[in-house]
């Protein structure tokens, strides 16, 4: 997702040079490989009215470090995977959700603003926002095997299953190859009438992807063969007003397949929320 505002002056300043990895005597270098894209459905939504309207039940709370600049979130094997902004202060996070432990972190390049997290097989992808790298680590040690690019701006990402899909802030969702990042298909995501902007951090959850809208409360439930939106959950009332403004916008989804339930959190939040989506 995009730096607030309060950093947008640094990242005019900044050239991103393309990186040397640990060991290595040649930089990255970029390859470009053609692909077809297929646009697939870009119908519009069925009628607003038609939508259906969710909000979060609150099921249960935990700490959570008040310095994470969330960008990335996710559950695996009983513990939570966190991706963390910032430059020359991105992150990768491993993290126990009873009491916000950080159990493993490795620090990113300084010149990387770290954006979203997904994991492929016993691969930890993570994107970040400007440099259009995507860096691959180890699920057990966190260490880096391989940095891949990939053109624009890198937001939010989950894995469904087969590809990765990937958010730039736009209203398109972008399907990419999990092995080399290569562009599969990309896909409008409409409300109604209207294409939705601003699509940030992604979860992928069976045939839906969930996607917080930047700057907002609000998360929409995707139809991930269609784009089109089925569901508008309000996210909103989570954080009381002296810890809003302390803390930055949401920006972290995750879900937990065991009980149904997803963990929500936000950049400088004191807190992980564990929700229910129950009808508004």
């Amino acid at each position: 997702m995009r730096t607030p505002p309060q950093y947008a002056h640094i990242c005019a300043l900044l050239t991103i040079p393309l990186l040397f990895g640990p060991g290595c005597d040649e930089p990255v270098e970029e390859t470009v490989t053609p692909v077809e894209l297929t646009p697939g459905d870009r119908s519009p939504s069925p009628p607003a009215s038609s939508i259906e309207r969710l909000r979060v039940q609150v099921v249960a709370k935990y700490p959570h470090a008040p310095d994470a600049f969330t960008q990335g979130l996710l559950w695996h094997d009983g513990v939570l995977y966190e991706s963390t902004g910032r430059y020359g202060r991105s992150s990768l996070r491993r993290v126990r959700l009873e009491d916000g432990k950080v159990l493993a972190e490795r620090s990113l390049d300084p010149s990387f603003f770290g954006e979203g997290l997904a994991l492929v097989d016993d691969r930890l992808v993570q994107l970040t926002w400007r440099s259009g790298i995507a860096v691959v680590s180890d699920l057990e040690s966190l260490e880096r095997q391989e940095l891949l690019r990939y053109p624009g701006e890198g937001w939010g990402l989950c894995f469904d299953g087969t590809a990765l899909v990937m958010s730039d802030g736009s209203s398109i969702l972008e399907r990419r190859d999990p092995q080399s990042m290569d562009l599969l298909e990309e896909m409008t995501v409409w409300r109604g009438e209207r294409p939705v902007r601003k699509l940030n951090e992604l979860e992928c959850v069976g045939d839906d992807v969930y996607a917080n809208i930047w700057q907002s409360n609000e998360i929409v439930r995707i139809d991930a063969k269609t784009g089109r939106v089925t569901a508008v959950i309000d996210a909103s009332g989570l954080l009381t007003p002296s810890e809003a403004l302390r803390a930055d916008v949401l920006n972290g989804i995750a879900y937990k397949a065991d009980t149904d339930t997803f963990l929500l959190t936000g950049k400088l939040w004191p807190h992980v929320f564990e929700v229910e989506l129950v009808a508004r």
